[in-house]
């Protein structure tokens, strides 16, 4: 049962924005109390507050805290038809996960993950890492496809967990976008945070993690591009809030304002986003590794279809 709270604003907090308040009134975390106010949960002397407001001393506020979620549990082992193994060995595999798949478990999510997935075929995975996701090293979101890597033994994970955090694994992304880039390649550079009006999304925020997309034109068509993306950081939705930004969101991605109708037109359910590639040196061997995916079946049919009416 959500919990209220209702105090005065000590003079200490006058001038404070209401998520670094919260957080220092409350002991939140600063992203957990963004969060309650961008979900009408904080009242400031009876009216609703964003995170970014102001606290005045001796005004009142009423804290609206939600039931804490439960913790996730450990991946229960469940097979994922499509999920191929493209690279195997005693230290990592690399996936090539389906859309509609998690990578690991999650407060919310009931359907299948990555690690699940791997655990229903009997393989050994990394003991490292929080119990819902060993052996993770780094996500893709579910609705989107492509490589992703696993650790198997515990110097693989110790190994790749440092190269990711120090940026030298190659991923690289295919994304179809609707219009064209102008100029045709280049940097994003914009930092990206949850966004302040909606919890479930992320955005272009001032106070946002670093992230940085280079991107090229692979082709144009009549209405879309299709971009190589290289990632250089990897925050969550990173790719798709940037290049909504530009105001080029990923065909088929309603969340982040694509059109409805095109994606309907090209039987996309999900965004036009794939991980083709991932290059990285061996955690153990050291020996250079460039895995690479083909286009799922539905975003090959849309990119077929679009190159069709061009």
């Amino acid at each position: 049962m959500a919990e209220v709270r209702r105090l005065p604003v000590p003079d200490g907090l006058a001038g404070e924005r209401v998520d670094a308040g919260l957080s220092r009134l409350l002991g939140l975390s600063r992203t957990r109390a963004a969060d309650i106010a961008a979900d009408g949960g904080v009242l400031l002397d009876g009216a609703p507050v964003g995170k970014s407001d102001r606290l005045h001393a001796g005004a009142w506020l009423e804290i609206t805290l939600p039931e804490p979620e439960r913790p996730a549990g450990p991946a229960e082992p469940t097979p994922v038809p499509g999920m191929a193994i493209a690279y195997e060995d005693d230290d990592i595999v690399v996936v090539n996960k389906p859309v509609g798949i998690a990578a690991h478990p999650s407060p919310g999510w009931e359907g299948p993950t990555v690690v699940g997935a791997l655990a229903a075929t009997g393989r050994r995975i990394s003991t490292s890492g929080a119990a819902e996701r060993q052996g993770v090293v780094h996500r893709l979101d579910v609705g989107t496809s492509g490589l992703m890597v696993v650790a198997k033994s515990e110097i693989a994970y110790s190994v790749l967990k440092r190269a990711f955090k120090e940026r030298t694994v190659d991923k690289t992304y295919h994304a179809l976008v609707q219009g064209q880039m102008d100029p045709s390649a280049g940097t994003i550079e914009a930092p990206v945070g949850r966004d302040p009006r909606y919890s479930y999304k992320m955005a272009v925020v001032t106070d946002g993690k670093h992230a940085v997309t280079h991107y090229e034109t692979l082709e144009s068509m009549r209405g879309a591009s299709l971009l190589q993306i290289h990632l250089e950081t990897g925050r969550t939705h990173q790719i798709r809030v940037h290049v909504s930004a530009m105001r080029h969101p990923c065909v088929g991605d309603t969340t982040y304002g694509a059109d409805p109708t095109l994606g309907a037109e090209l039987g996309l359910t999900r965004q036009w986003l794939h991980a083709v590639h991932l290059g990285f040196d061996h955690p153990v061997t050291g020996r250079r590794l460039d895995v690479e995916s083909e286009y799922p079946d539905d975003l090959q049919a849309a990119l077929d279809r679009m190159r069709g009416e061009s």
